[in-house]
């Protein structure tokens, strides 16, 4: 008869082992393996082939389901990245930096689903009653229907939410849960691991729409097991600089609409506030055309967006030039930099560059590639590109422009903010019909010559 194989997994870092070991060899910790029972009380473990299973009921592809309802909250910027409303028996997890203004903005999406009609019940393990209760007021939220608990204990609201049966739960946040079947602290990998399988999968069984708050590491990802994501249905990241008023609520995953939709807030004294015309707000303060600004017409999940680039290049004493850059990605500066230099011979050695894009926004799309270069090449030359023109197009390695999706929607949003001219790769789809006249250039030589008379 085999040994009975005992599971222990390290709390800090969530490795697995066959026996206990005062340190971990995965993460170095000392002290931090345990055994870790299993999520729930069940029989004792039998052998698959002795024991005969339920049939499950298979179908084809061909077949027809009806859509899951939606319900829908009133808040559209949060509707359209949940895909059109709250799915009865989802899971969702919101994750987002300390004081960004999750609990706010859930608070609120609360009240709402209670006015839709909607039984909600709100549990804060971080915040005593009379806490939330203060935020409530200052939202103006204390006549909404809503339940409201403070508790850690997972077996107690799982018991609660089986006598009250609410449609929607959310639990703030999922790293103070405790389940008394893991010996391990509040908010270690084990702890966090087995409330969300609890939580998921009530939600599954019940019916309810349970929302997850869950905090981020200095990395930018939610705390604890990877499989956290996994299992719920729904990932959405809340994301802003404190410096900044505006808030962006981001879909990196979602089963029932498309991933990548974003929804655009803005903080003020009575909370969140969703911005309906996000590319008019993010250029709103750009008056006059300056050296080292460059606007990029983008697309957002399933949203065009006219956002603006800042560069500054300045001379450096430094043997190392600096390169800092906000809201975009570091090493494709430095691809970009890379490029102009080998290709185009505009050097940047000596030079800072400092590289921002403005609101707050962070852009992951390679199609802001030539509009980094512009403001990279006006900052550097002082030359100001003319202020009805957007800009976008990927850079390739070679220096060719490569064409980018959804030209069309680009240069839509682009005419109905008022500017009439666009440069892009000339490979792209364009027309009369779409408004703004495109300039087509066919690689990175031909733009610095053409726009800033260099090359």
């Amino acid at each position: 008869m085999a040994a009975r194989a005992e599971n222990f997994r390290c709390t800090a870092c969530g490795a697995s082992r066959s026996k206990w070991s005062g340190r971990c060899d995965a993460c170095g910790a000392w002290n931090t393996v345990v055994e870790e029972a299993p999520l729930s009380a069940g029989p004792a473990r039998k052998s698959l082939g002795t024991r005969r299973g339920s049939r499950v009921e298979l179908s084809d592809l061909a077949s027809e389901e009806k859509p899951p309802a939606r319900t829908i909250s009133g808040i559209g910027e949060l509707d359209r990245v949940l895909g059109g409303g709250l799915v009865p028996a989802s899971a969702v997890l919101v994750g987002g930096d300390p004081g960004i203004g999750k609990s706010t903005l859930l608070l609120q999406a609360t009240a709402q689903f209670a006015g839709a009609g909607l039984k909600a019940v709100y549990v804060s393990g971080e915040e005593a009653r009379a806490q939330v209760r203060m935020r409530a007021r200052r939202l103006g939220l204390e006549q909404a229907p809503v339940q409201l608990a403070a508790e850690t204990n997972l077996r107690d609201i799982l018991t609660t939410l089986e006598k009250e049966r609410p449609d929607l739960v959310v639990i703030d946040s999922i790293q103070t849960m405790w389940a008394d079947s893991v010996e391990s602290a509040p908010g270690s990998v084990a702890q966090v691991r087995a409330a969300a399988h609890e939580l998921t999968g009530f939600a599954k069984r019940r019916g309810i729409s349970v929302v997850l708050v869950g905090h981020v590491t200095k990395e930018g990802q939610i705390a604890g097991p990877r499989v956290i994501e996994h299992m719920v249905d729904t990932v959405l990241y809340f994301e802003g600089e404190r410096g900044h008023q505006f808030r962006i609520l981001r879909a990196v995953k979602n089963r029932f609409g498309p991933a990548d939709e974003i929804g655009v807030f803005e903080m003020t004294g009575r909370g969140l506030t969703e911005v309906r015309n996000p590319s008019a707000l993010f250029l709103s303060e750009r008056d006059t055309p300056a050296a080292g600004t460059a606007v990029f017409a983008g697309i957002e999940g399933t949203r065009p967006l006219l956002v603006e680039f800042q560069a500054l290049v300045a001379p450096t004493p430094m043997s190392q030039p600096r390169r800092s850059v906000v809201g975009w990605d570091g090493a494709r500066l430095s691809m970009i930099l890379a490029v102009l230099e080998a290709r185009c011979a505009i050097p940047f050695s000596g030079l800072d560059v400092y590289l921002n894009v403005a609101g707050g926004l962070k852009i992951s799309e390679p199609a802001a590639d030539l509009a980094v270069a512009a403001a990279l090449l006006s900052a550097r030359e002082d030359i100001a590109l003319p202020a009805d023109t957007v800009v976008f197009g990927e850079i390739s390695l070679s220096g060719a422009l490569r064409t980018v999706a959804q030209t069309e929607s680009r240069l839509k949003e682009a005419r109905k903010l008022g500017f009439n001219k666009a440069i892009a790769p000339d490979r792209g789809s364009t027309g009369p019909s779409w408004g703004p006249r495109v300039r087509q250039m066919p690689d990175l030589v031909t733009f610095v010559g053409e726009i800033f008379g260099a090359g």
